[in-house]
């Protein structure tokens, strides 16, 4: 059979697929161990896939729990705009005063307002309606209806929130022990 016959007669390997076997593992003796080392068996990761660095929170200040009257005060005292402070007292219970900074929304109102679109938020309560991702701080006059909001927020996708405890009675006390101790400090002088 000469040479060109051959060439006429063959067919090319990818029409016998059972021709072609391939090892499931490699031999040992015929792979080195550092070839073995850097196979990997996990697939290739998938383009434009939601993974975890994708959808990632800093949930950093969030996680540090209730908010205390130390870490309160000077955001209040020299507002960056970086936190929002709720008021989710009534309107006559903030008659008798508000922290500095703060804003109120009444719990009576939060669901409207933190629900859905919100309706006119900036209408009805005078400032812009928060991201989903703003920094934001609930109080009321002793902390069970600002945890009450914090709840709801959560649940309507507001993650970045926490809750001042002690709320307003711990305001007013820290404030009121500040006065005293500046006052003492004055007579010392």
């Amino acid at each position: 059979m000469s040479a060109r016959t051959l060439v006429r007669t063959a067919r090319p390997l990818r029409a016998l697929p059972a021709l072609r076997t391939l090892p499931l593992h490699p031999t040992p003796s015929l792979t080195t161990p550092s070839a073995l080392r850097t196979r990997t068996t996990t697939p290739a990761a998938r383009p434009f896939s939601s993974t975890r660095t994708t959808r990632s929170k800093d949930t950093t200040w969030q996680s540090k729990g209730t908010v205390k009257y130390a870490e309160l005060k000077p955001e209040t005292a020299s507002p960056s705009g970086e936190i929002t402070i709720i008021d989710v007292r009534e309107p006559n219970e903030v008659a008798q005063g508000i922290i500095p900074s703060a804003v109120n929304v009444p719990l009576s109102q939060l669901q409207k307002a933190f629900s859905g679109d919100g309706g006119d938020f900036v209408r009805d309560f005078a400032f812009p309606r928060p991201a989903y991702d703003d920094k934001i701080v609930f109080y009321c006059r002793s902390g069970k209806r600002s945890q009450q909001a914090l709840e709801f927020a959560q649940k309507n996708g507001w993650w970045n929130v926490r809750n001042y405890e002690g709320s307003w009675l711990d305001w007013v006390q820290q404030e009121e022990a500040r006065g005293q101790a500046s006052k003492i400090k004055e007579d010392d002088d």
